[in-house]
């Protein structure tokens, strides 16, 4: 099956309860992708977390955008709005990954607060300094980096190579937020 070669760290991750789509009672044919049905449900559980650390980032850029001030605002201002951009229109290919493997995506923010490693940031009362909020967005984008390789651990020994594929890709966007944002409180 898969790749023997890789570590099972993946078994101690907590993972999201994954609810398959659709029901008992559809007059759909089973899923038959060339994936036995444990391995999507596991790809899927941990694609979950990976689509709440991703919102809940994603949320967090967007709130800091809103609420930058001082004498970075304007870089600030337009790095944190290409950032979160980008972030969400990648958050539905992830999510439409998980229904392919037959699997309902997580939808609202209580599921996404439950599942997500990333705290979130009150922007009404009082928003952190500009140097603060950098600092979150690093952590926030290193955090995400950490959900996909555990999914992308799973995905790999599942040898779903779409998924491979996406989670690489956006490996490579949060390192690449990550060292820009970093190096702005160098």
């Amino acid at each position: 099956m898969g790749k023997s070669s890789k570590s099972k760290k993946h078994d101690e991750t907590p993972v999201a309860p994954a609810v398959a789509s659709p029901d008992a009672h559809s007059s759909a044919p089973a899923i038959d992708i060339g994936i036995s049905d444990e391995d999507r449900k596991a790809v899927a559980q941990h694609l979950s977390v990976f689509l709440a650390d991703a919102y809940t980032l994603y949320l967090k850029t967007h709130n800091f955008h809103w609420n930058v001030t001082g004498p970075m605002f304007n870089a600030l201002h337009v790095m944190f709005e290409g950032q979160y951009t980008e972030q969400w229109n990648a958050l539905d290919e992830i999510a439409e990954r998980i229904r392919a493997l037959g699997y309902n995506a997580p939808g609202s923010y209580a599921e996404f607060i439950s599942l997500s490693s990333i705290r979130e940031e009150p922007g009404l009362e009082k928003a952190p300094d500009w140097r603060e909020m950098v600092r979150q967005l690093v952590v926030g984008n290193e955090a995400v980096c950490r959900s996909a390789r555990k999914a992308l651990e799973v995905a790999d020994d599942a040898d779903d190579d779409p998924t491979e594929d996406m989670l690489t890709q956006r490996l490579q966007t949060h390192e690449k937020n990550a060292w820009m944002l970093r190096s702005l409180l160098q």
